[in-house]
């Protein structure tokens, strides 16, 4: 993959992420959080990690920003109020902000290691064939336990959610 355009989906998937935070309306932040997650699917393809990025696609992309969405118009949320700007926390924000990016500057100036390119992967790997022999053969139980949990999960939302008729 060029450079170029892991810059690019680098620089939509921190964009939309900033601005999952700084909306004030929950459906836009809830919209910008998938792009960012579009971001990150085309950076796992990218890594030839063809398997991961299409369950970035499906299952966060998809059924977690849907469940996502059907909370956000179960719970009616409005967009928040402006409240005024508190400057003490802002510049608290900022210098801690600061320090970490100072910290990671510096680590990866001081580590050798980070200046070297990976290396190439030796073969094309069948993901999804090795994960799910895994999956159903070492972790069958619990792969169930989560199933039967979600299941109960679903079930208490539509129990709680239901309003009375009076």
């Amino acid at each position: 993959m060029s450079p170029l355009f892991f810059w690019i989906f680098s620089l939509l998937m921190l964009g939309f992420a900033a601005s999952v935070v700084l909306n004030r309306n929950p459906v836009a932040s809830a919209l910008s959080l998938v792009v960012s997650f579009l971001g990150l699917a085309a950076l796992y393809v990218s890594l030839d990690a063809y398997f991961i990025g299409t369950i970035q696609v499906l299952v966060y992309a998809g059924a977690v920003m849907v469940l996502f969405l059907f909370i956000i118009m179960l719970l009616d949320l409005k967009a928040e109020q402006r409240r005024k700007l508190n400057i003490a926390v802002t510049a608290g924000g900022v210098i801690v902000t600061l320090g970490f990016v100072a910290q990671l500057i510096h680590v990866l100036h001081r580590l050798p290691i980070g200046n070297q390119p990976f290396s190439a992967l030796p073969a094309p790997l069948d993901d999804v064939r090795n994960v799910g022999t895994t999956l159903f053969s070492a972790y069958n139980l619990p792969f169930q336990v989560v199933g039967v949990l979600l299941l109960v999960a679903s079930i208490g939302v539509i129990v709680l959610s239901k309003r009375e008729l009076k």
